[in-house]
Parts: C-alpha cells; structure tokens; sequence
C-alpha cells in the first residue's frame, strides 16, 4: 500500500508557484519545496512522479493567473487596448511568471503567422475582440494583432526584465500612438491591402 500524502496536489503546486513568483522555476527543486513545506523532499513524490511534473503543473497555475488578467482586458473598452495594457501588467506584476511564459526558448522556431496560437491560449478571444470592435477581416485583425503584439511584447520584456520603468499612463500612449498608426494604414490601405 502506497503511503498517504502529507501534502495535496494543490498545496505542493501553490508552493512551487510560490518560488517560481520569487526566484524562477529553476529554483522549483524537490529540496527547496520540501523545505517551505516543512518537511523533506520525500512528500513531494508521494503525490508527483517528479519534477517536471510539478513544472508542467506550475506552468498550467501561470497560465490560469495570466488568463485572469487576459480576461479583465477583454473587459475593457477597447478590448484590444485592454488586453496590450493587461499583457505588460503581467509582466510588471508577475515578471518570473511572464518569463517563464514567455520569454523561454522553444523547442521549434514558429513563423509569424504561427506563434501567436502557439504561445497564447487566449488567442481566438483576442483576435475575436479585433475584429468586433474595429469591424476588420479574419487576416486584416490577424495582421493588426502580430504587429502590436511584436510592440507590446517589447515593453512587456523590458518590464519583465527590468531594463525599463514604464508609468500605466505610458504604457497607454505608447500601445495607442502604434495602434492609432497601423489602424490608419488600414484605413488607408484597404482592409483586405494591409501588409
């Protein structure tokens, strides 16, 4: 009969969120969580097969908080802008989180038009609120999405990483003056011309 878990699932998986928050998931060891449970390491594997399975579970927690954040953008008017603005809140607020997410190398290298769906499950949402709120075709909102995440990404790295210090107030001018110009070009161009 296999011992009886000191630990949940659940408690062993909010601790190793914990350490991941503070340091990285590359402190999420056996040792370092058996020791802010008070215990040993032993507990840990009653519950999981080994490490990488707790990551794998770390990873879906900060998947879920990052979501949450996500979902009160899309809450928002414009959602578009809600979601950019709530992308570098993330990153300023959860930096480890977001590295973890998405500043890790991949195992393959996506092109452009792939990279988004790969990397973000909240994809179809946000490409949704684009094309809603700013009557766009599918591609034209794809383009118009890619582009400003390229941007936002950028500020959300350098907040992640702290290279940079950005005030709320700017980050909205900023992911405005970029939106305002490529929905120009749009305008300008065509829906279905834009390149």
């Amino acid at each position: 009969m296999p011992p009886k878990a000191r630990f949940s699932k659940e408690e062993i998986v909010s601790m190793a969120l914990q350490i991941t928050r503070e340091h990285g998931i590359g402190a999420v060891t056996a040792r370092e969580l058996g020791a802010r449970l008070g215990s040993s390491a032993r507990p840990i594997f009653t519950v999981f097969q080994n490490m990488e399975e707790v990551n794998g579970e770390v990873v879906k927690a900060a998947r879920l908080l990052y979501g949450q954040y996500i979902n009160k953008g899309l809450q928002s008017q414009p959602a578009f802008r809600g979601v950019g603005i709530a992308y570098v809140q993330f990153a300023m607020q959860e930096p480890k989180l977001f590295q973890l997410l998405f500043m890790n190398e991949q195992d393959e290298i996506s092109d452009m038009e792939h990279v988004l769906i790969q990397i973000d499950e909240n994809y179809e949402e946000i490409l949704k609120s684009v094309e809603e709120s700013y009557q766009l075709e599918e591609k034209t909102a794809e383009k118009l999405y890619r582009h400003l995440w390229i941007y936002t990404h950028g500020i959300a790295s350098l907040c992640a990483t702290k290279v940079c210090r950005f005030t709320g107030e700017e980050i909205e001018n900023m992911l405005i003056e970029v939106f305002t110009g490529l929905y120009e070009k749009v305008k300008r161009d065509g829906n279905s011309n834009f390149s």
